[in-house]
């Protein structure tokens, strides 16, 4: 091998490991799954439960939502719990998470499926009443977190259809990133998470107005074949229109917003971050994607570094890595859209939270 072959094979490297760096950095080398197996089974899961895991989310006018990215959460889950909490605190109707939500062992995925559960107990126990099955005085709300498979619920506000609390979908909406897929990491991705493609619709009762959430697969840094066909397909609803049905009847045939997700970035934040590895075809694809959706914000994640700018229509947000071990001091890793009827806006969300020594 020549030298001048060797070096550019060490630059490229360096080049690689410098994504999602400080966090197993061959993660975005290995991959243990590979995106046309995994977007075959997102497909099935979210065919066969998508009104259980996906079902559409009903506001009464202004709403917003949260956006966090690259949490690789290890041993310590405070900046996850801190971003549930800040999202309840301030009535985020939901939350989206942009990849690498865990380094991939199975003690950290019992961790962040423990913190997810707990997080679900403090959103139920917000929002709706506790009942025995055999009354319907709500209960005394003194250790019924610790019983709640006993329980049945209804909302504080709004429809009180009677659920159980396996009913109740916990409204955080993740995409797997590079590091969910390495050593068998998606076994344990899908296990808690189910589909890595799908989409949820949020529902202005005031406005008669839907908007749309559309969650990507870019783990591989390719959406590939069967996640082009699928979306060519029509499963995504690629027109940027629904179907009206009795639930949407006279809301019209337009989405109001369309908000897309995905963890590989488009955009290069700076010289110093990594670039797309989305080849140039792709590239073109996806942007002539969400303007064909007419996309009002495109986020993504990945390079563990802030960026924006607009791009025809819409705006590309790369957002900065919420881990704990990558950025150990406070700052404004999460993003908040702010939506209503005449327009959308987005701010930056501070979080507080130091990693223990």
């Amino acid at each position: 091998m020549k030298r001048t072959t060797r070096y550019f094979l060490l630059i490229a490297c360096v080049a690689l490991l410098s994504a999602c760096n400080k966090v197993s950095p061959l993660g975005v080398l290995i991959g243990g799954s590979g995106v046309e197996d995994r977007v075959k089974m997102s497909i099935q899961f979210f065919k066969n439960y998508e009104i259980q895991h996906f079902s559409d989310i009903y506001v009464d006018g202004p709403y917003s939502f949260l956006v966090g990215s690259d949490s690789h959460l290890t041993t310590d889950a405070g900046r996850l719990e801190e971003m549930f909490k800040i999202a309840l605190d301030n009535d985020d109707v939901l939350m989206a998470h942009l990849g690498d939500i865990a380094d991939t062992k199975a003690e950290y995925y019992i961790m962040l499926d423990s913190v997810m559960r707990w997080a679900k107990l403090d959103y139920v126990f917000k929002y709706y009443d506790w009942h025995y099955f055999d009354t319907l005085v709500p209960v005394d709300t003194t250790g019924a977190k610790a019983n709640y498979d006993l329980l049945y619920f209804t909302k504080k506000e709004g429809d009180h259809e009677i659920k159980t609390y396996d009913d109740i979908q916990y409204p955080f909406y993740p995409v797997v990133g590079n590091h969910d897929i390495t050593h068998n990491g998606w076994a344990l991705w899908s296990n808690i998470f189910g589909s890595s493609f799908y989409e949820i619709n949020v529902v202005d009762t005031v406005n008669k107005a839907v908007d749309h959430f559309v969650f990507l697969d870019s783990a591989n840094g390719t959406l590939g074949r069967e996640q082009i066909n699928a979306i060519e397909d029509g499963i995504l609803d690629e027109e940027g229109k629904f179907a009206a049905g009795a639930e949407y009847e006279g809301y019209g045939s337009n989405y109001r917003y369309v908000f897309c997700f995905t963890h590989t970035n488009i955009f290069r934040p700076s010289s110093f971050q990594f670039a797309s590895t989305f080849s140039r075809e792709e590239t073109y694809f996806l942007l002539d994607l969400f303007s064909e959706w007419q996309a009002s914000i495109v986020f993504m994640g990945h390079v563990h570094a802030w960026d924006e700018r607009q791009y025809g229509n819409a705006y590309y947000l790369t957002v900065d890595c919420m881990s704990e071990s990558n950025n150990p001091e406070p700052g404004d890793y999460l993003v908040r859209v702010n939506v209503d009827d005449s327009d959308y806006d987005y701010e930056k969300v501070h979080m507080s939270y130091t990693p223990k020594k």
